[in-house]
């Protein structure tokens, strides 16, 4: 009785990463009520309206009514490197949050707090002064019964709308989420709108 041969077992092609000839980071202060997209079949502002520099794409996101510091890169391995929280990028926002944070809630907050879908990772938080901004448009809408307050809080994850959940949490909902700083790179002057190009890390 014959036994038929087996066919070789071929691996899978791994794809490799292309490297762009001319690699780009760009740091772009990302105005509310935009979408961190570059196109959208319902006419809102994407950034196609602010960024004109072919073959960058967004390494993260920054939700539509959330403002300030978006990384755009044609680096796939520095995008990956930017958005995987697996790499623990450290992302720094000012939060105007409504209600006066007591020790207690600061305390939840750099603990971790539990959201629907698990437990936070330790966040880094202290009170500020209102920070030096611009004003946003269309303005905060505030109650007058209730005082407001800001935050400078630090986090390493990138849950959707993980900032605004955990203030929530806590009973401090966010009115105003300005992102400042992710890892190294810091908006440093950039108006709504504005973009620079900056070195890649080396």
């Amino acid at each position: 009785m014959k036994h038929r041969s087996r066919p070789p077992v071929i691996a899978p092609l791994r794809r490799a990463r292309v490297q762009p000839a001319c690699p780009k980071l760009l740091l772009f202060n990302k105005p509310f009520d935009v979408l961190t997209q570059f196109s959208d079949g319902g006419g809102r502002s994407t950034l196609k309206d602010f960024i004109p520099v072919p073959g960058v794409y967004p390494a993260g996101r920054l939700d539509r009514d959330s403002e300030g510091l978006l990384l755009l890169t044609n680096d796939g391995a520095l995008q990956a490197r930017i958005a995987d929280p697996r790499h623990k990028l450290p992302k720094m926002y000012w939060v105007q949050v409504e209600g006066i944070p007591d020790a207690v809630q600061l305390q939840q907050l750099r603990e971790g707090v539990v959201l629907n879908d698990g437990p936070t990772r330790p966040a880094e938080v202290r009170p500020i002064d209102e920070p030096l901004l611009w004003p946003r448009q269309p303005p905060v809408r505030f109650r007058k019964t209730v005082p407001t307050a800001w935050l400078e809080l630090s986090i390493r994850e990138g849950r959707n709308r993980q900032v605004r959940r955990m203030t929530a949490a806590v009973g401090l909902p966010t009115l105003r989420l300005v992102r400042v700083q992710i890892g190294p790179w810091q908006l440093d002057g950039l108006q709504p709108g504005e973009w620079r190009e900056v070195a890649l890390p080396g």
